[in-house]
């Protein structure tokens, strides 16, 4: 991972094109879920790794344990 690819290693949390802040949340892909975000604008960060089922990402995201 690059230094500023992803919100955690230290890319804004403020969309580039609206400046709306944004949340961490499970979002799904054709590879699984992971955590990332996205705006009215359309898809802002995508954290690293990916997980099996929209469960184990909200356990994921609730603990904390994600992209390290």
């Amino acid at each position: 991972m690059i230094p500023g690819e992803t919100i955690v290693s230290g890319a804004s949390q403020k969309c580039n094109e609206c400046g709306k802040e944004m949340e961490m949340q499970v979002l799904s892909s054709a590879a699984g879920f992971y955590i990332g975000t996205q705006c009215e604008c359309g898809p802002y960060s995508r954290e690293p790794g990916y997980f099996r089922t929209r469960e184990d990402a909200t356990a994921a995201l609730q603990s904390g344990n994600f992209g390290r």
